[in-house]
């Protein structure tokens, strides 16, 4: 557990940002709306009709599944994903999955919501630690409203290696200018967030904002419900 000491040997804190800064499932259902309401009206009829935004989160996990190791690109995942749910509706028009998943990505990227604890917590700690955005997803900062909040970025598609990986946090502790153990990370999961900072030395810091039950094999060094109670933390 993080003690007083460790806590003042932080130079930098990094974030996580799928449901850590934003509700991504919302906004991934919102824009997966956006392009089955489009596919309907390029390809009507009773399959299309027929067809659920679950089952398109279904065809894409699959897709991600059989991709992986392979590509690690999400946007190229996505594009493969609208090619497979295109077939599923009996199409093959590739173009068409062009013009899906630039429907998507746009909804995706421009109508995310940051939680309201987000602007408010960056402000109050840019002033004493390099913060950062460590992330197995692809909201870039200036995808998302947060450009200029940031002063080290790494994302799993640019590096090569996913969180819990040790290297994805070794790669930020690099572009932050300091140690492992000087690095702080926040985020929402227990097996990609705080799995992975414990595993390089880094003091996790888990949001749990639903209150969901510890497994019993990860324990974070600290607790919180709200991005608000790292200003009283630290």
């Amino acid at each position: 557990m993080a003690t007083p000491a460790h806590l003042g040997q932080i130079k930098a804190i990094s974030f996580d940002g799928d449901m850590t800064l934003w509700d991504f499932e919302k906004v991934m259902r919102h824009s997966l709306g956006y392009a089955l309401e489009e596919l309907r009206k390029c390809l009507p009829g009773t399959a299309s009709a027929n067809l659920t935004i679950d089952q398109m989160i279904e065809i894409r996990n699959e897709v991600a599944a059989q991709l992986k190791g392979k590509v690690t690109n999400l946007e190229e995942v996505r594009l493969q994903a609208f090619k497979r749910t295109i077939e599923s509706v009996g199409s093959n028009d590739s173009n068409l999955a062009k013009h899906l998943n630039s429907i998507y990505l746009k909804h995706r990227f421009e109508d995310i919501e940051l939680y309201p604890d987000v602007l408010p917590t960056l402000n109050s700690l840019s002033s004493r630690y390099s913060l950062g955005l460590v992330s197995n997803g692809n909201s870039y900062p200036e995808r998302c409203g947060l450009t200029g909040h940031f002063s080290f970025v790494v994302f799993s598609q640019d590096v090569g290696y996913e969180k819990p990986e040790a290297k994805i946090f070794q790669a930020a502790c690099r572009q932050a200018g300091c140690l492992p153990q000087e690095l702080m990370h926040v985020g929402d999961s227990l097996e990609t967030d705080v799995r992975g900072a414990v595993g390089v030395g880094a003091i996790s810091v888990w949001l749990n904002r639903d209150k969901k039950l510890k497994q019993a094999d990860i324990t974070p060094d600290i607790e919180i419900q709200s991005l608000n109670e790292l200003t009283t933390v630290l």
